[in-house]
């Protein structure tokens, strides 16, 4: 079945405009349309994701992504159950070989509560019980994930702020304990990522085939 972002909001490697550096955000819709580089439907039905490390990146950062995200923003008490699922494969990824692949985000902030990274051939995740915690201490999900394995993840997160992570590689699973939202998070909103998002800087010195490559063969967005 293919994977439908047509909804979904990607943030891109591209820049806004020749004099506008920032990264380009459109819908996926336009993302298949006009970025074809970037964001294209493979013949399966999957899409492919490529962040170049030099490009256009978000904000003041140094760091690019392809990433797509929720166009909608939900509160933990709106639904039961929110999940985020992906069927992946990382491809390629950058010279320093961590790349964010999966999030759970918040409204107004660059502080999200949870972020899954492929981190020099292993998942590993950084979870904030407080809402602007400064730091957001990393634990392995699953170790042994080469590139080019099919790997599935999934974040769920209930409605009274428990957190599980999820992962499958080769027939192996990890999973997380329960990760709990502390109070501070109540009044927030929030919405899932996944894709892409280069942990290094890129500088003038940064050679063009320096970047990451994810295909998402299947993704299941739900809140129930």
């Amino acid at each position: 079945m293919a994977v439908n972002i047509d909804n979904l909001i990607i943030t891109t490697p591209a820049p806004k405009s020749d004099t506008n550096p920032v990264a380009l955000e459109v819908t996926g819709a336009v993302a298949l349309a006009t970025l074809s580089d970037v964001v294209a439907r493979l013949p399966d039905g999957s899409i492919r994701l490529t962040a170049p490390t030099k490009g256009a990146a978000s904000k003041s950062t140094h760091r690019t992504r392809c990433e797509w995200k929720e166009p909608i923003y939900w509160a933990l008490g709106a639904a039961s159950v929110h999940r985020n699922y992906q069927q992946f494969t990382l491809q390629k990824v950058n010279s320093a070989l961590k790349v964010v692949i999966s999030q759970l985000h918040v409204k107004d902030d660059d502080s999200p509560p949870v972020k899954v990274f492929w981190n020099k051939g292993k998942l590993t995740y950084g979870f904030r019980q407080d809402f602007n915690q400064a730091s957001a201490p990393t634990t392995t999900l699953l170790a042994d994930v080469p590139l080019g394995s099919v790997l599935e993840i999934i974040i769920d997160v209930s409605s009274n702020g428990a957190v599980v992570l999820g992962a499958t590689c080769n027939g192996r699973t990890g999973r997380s304990p329960i990760l709990l939202l502390g109070s501070s998070w109540n009044t927030r909103t929030f919405n899932f990522h996944g894709g892409v998002y280069n942990q290094i800087d890129f500088t003038d010195a940064t050679p063009p085939e320096d970047g990451s490559t994810c295909v998402i063969s299947r993704l299941e967005l739900s809140h129930l």
